[in-house]
């Protein structure tokens, strides 16, 4: 499961992008939010592992 919440970051002439993606933990079952500054090209790819 993931929340796709996406912010465009401009850094110098390097675009990024800040993708969130809930994470449910095995142990309690909680859910976590776990953020991360990537290349826009990669946020399909890291909201769809696990």
């Amino acid at each position: 499961m993931a929340k796709k919440s996406v912010a465009s970051l401009q850094t110098g002439s390097k675009r990024l992008t800040k993708a969130i993606k809930m994470v449910k933990s095995d142990k309690t079952g909680a859910y976590t939010f776990v953020e991360s500054i990537l290349d826009p090209s990669k946020v399909k790819e890291y909201l769809s592992k696990k």
